[in-house]
């Protein structure tokens, strides 16, 4: 598999937040993927919000190798 696939099969999972995600910070989330799961480093997909510790988030944007922008998934 290419970067390139690998990088559309990531936008829309669902993952949840293990390190806070907000402005000025580098967040962590964990990812259901390859039949695994494993964590990502993760920024906020807009620039503004803040993402805290358990929550289901959505991958916006995925830069290889271990990088995802996302966005809470449900409305709090």
């Amino acid at each position: 598999m290419d970067d390139a696939s690998m990088d559309s099969s990531m936008v829309g999972l669902l993952g949840r937040v293990t390190g806070t995600v907000g402005p000025g910070l580098v967040g962590e989330v964990i990812v259901r993927i390859r039949g695994g799961a494993e964590h990502f480093l993760a920024h906020p997909a807009s620039p503004k919000e803040r993402i805290d510790v358990g929550t289901v988030v959505m991958v916006m944007e995925h830069l290889p190798p271990r990088t995802v922008y996302v966005t809470a998934a449900y409305d709090s």
